[in-house]
């Protein structure tokens, strides 16, 4: 089913099983767009569908056994499941792997200030962005807040019926003679990116009465203090639900498709997997958007950790035979790849491009021009995915990220590759990648879902 456009595979009046599992992905990225809220679904499902905390097992020491549906959390914002396969873990995993955190702006830690009685939060873009894009839309504030005793206060604003909402203005067409004249990286520079929050001045005050009233509402409505944005980590998305878009409803507008769309499909798939002959196993990360550095980032020990202990229960030597695991391991880098889009075709190469409507992609390497930074799938890896992806009726093309020289990006695939494992990247293509508002096409979405069940099953 290599290429074919795959609407074609269901009969007109039977799109059933599309629509309802894209509704429930739509549902998804209205309602979790923040890596700590994408993980705390992520628990609910796990232990809805009888996952139990590896943490219990480690404690109670208990032994691994065929079938047994674990999962683990670090720092909140990664979470790693595990469906415990027939053959000892050392003979390797199946793999699923995909990043949940996606551009935006984060606030700054000494964010709040007051300028001509406005009152603006100071903002630092996280990932690569078209900055002019983020200005003069709706936006909503989610995150946490630590007072300095510890205790946690949730931030939700602008996603709820009747929240306000806050955003960036933009410099109006009238003045913009200058502004024109700029190139479209500087037409809005990054410091400019501040978000407007209040204009009511606190009664009986002379000077910044605007910050002043900002911050005795936050004090009166979350109990929080100035000093304590610098033990917070608050960001700035777009607010509004996801939406169905086309006439015909075949596709969904929504924030964070990348990549919260692989990584909700590779969920969904380790969730609804049943006896399977290797463990199979469900990662989701993040900052790849930033170089997936970091305690959180794959770059993390915290994998590979986790292995070790999960060996260590059922008493396999814990550095050798995690060394094993990991290399007898197979993986889908489950990321998205860029969408063909008619209005920009010079950008891309028609035969190696990624068409929405067309299925899951391969993308045997990623990287920038001569596949810097890439990883390069090994062809016997590929024919065995192609074999198995026509054995499940599978839609499935493969792509390159645009033209050699135009430009590229990167996945969390080398990281894993480096630990010596099979890995292709193979996602889902999208339109308007790393814009505030993303598209994917629905059978696009469902063909991967199911593409990642049999990898998971029959790999």
């Amino acid at each position: 089913m290599y290429a074919k456009n795959a609407w074609s595979k269901y009969e007109v009046n039977s799109y059933k099983d599309v629509f309802e599992f894209n509704e429930e992905y739509r549902k998804f990225i209205s309602e979790n767009k923040t890596e700590r809220l994408c993980v705390s679904e992520g628990v609910r499902l796990a232990k809805e569908h009888g996952f139990t905390d590896l943490e219990d097992y480690i404690k109670e020491k208990r032994e691994l056994k065929p079938n047994d549906k674990v999962f683990v959390v670090n720092r909140g914002k990664n979470i790693v499941l595990f469906v415990m396969g027939k053959k000892p873990l050392d003979e390797g995993m199946r793999i699923l792997g995909a990043h949940i955190d996606s551009p935006r702006l984060d606030v700054k830690q000494n964010p709040v200030y007051e300028s001509n009685d406005f009152g603006l939060l100071d903002t630092h873009y996280y990932g690569g962005i078209k900055k002019y894009q983020w200005v003069t839309l709706p936006m909503a504030i989610h995150g946490v807040v630590y007072r300095k005793d510890g205790s946690e206060q949730v931030i939700a604003i602008g996603d709820n019926d009747g929240d306000p909402v806050v955003g960036i203005s933009d410099l109006l067409v009238h003045l913009s003679a200058d502004q024109l004249q700029k190139t479209a990286s500087v037409v809005v520079e990054g410091e400019k990116l501040d978000v407007t929050v209040a204009s009511i001045p606190l009664k009986d005050t002379e000077k910044d009465a605007v910050k002043a009233n900002l911050l005795k509402l936050l004090k009166d409505k979350y109990n929080i203090e100035e000093e304590d944005f610098l033990s917070a980590e608050l960001e700035i998305v777009p607010a509004g639900d996801a939406r169905d878009y086309g006439l015909d409803r075949s596709m969904v507008m929504g924030y964070g498709h990348d990549d919260r769309v692989c990584a909700y499909t590779s969920l969904r798939a380790i969730l609804d997997v049943e006896e399977c002959e290797y463990t199979n196993c469900c990662v989701l990360v993040d900052k790849e958007e930033v170089g997936s550095i970091g305690a959180t980032g794959m770059e993390s020990r915290f994998f590979e950790n986790m292995i070790a202990e999960m060996c260590a229960l059922n008493d396999l030597d814990t550095n050798l035979a995690t060394r094993r695991a990991l290399t007898n391991s197979k993986m889908l880098s489950s990321d998205v790849s860029a969408g063909f889009d008619p209005l920009y075709a010079e950008v891309n190469e028609p035969k190696n491009s990624a068409y929405l409507g067309k299925g899951v992609v391969f993308n045997k390497y990623t990287g920038s021009r001569g596949k810097g930074g890439c990883n390069d799938a090994n062809p016997e890896f590929i024919a065995e995915l192609r074999n198995v992806m026509d054995e499940g009726n599978i839609h499935f093309q493969t792509a390159e990220l645009g033209k050699v020289d135009q430009g590229g990006g990167g996945t969390i695939a080398y990281i894993l590759g480096n630990l010596n494992m099979d890995v292709i990247d193979c996602g889902i293509p999208v339109l308007n990648m790393h814009a505030p508002w993303e598209i994917v096409s629905k059978v696009d979405v469902y063909e991967a879902y199911q593409a990642y069940k049999v990898f998971l099953s029959k790999i």
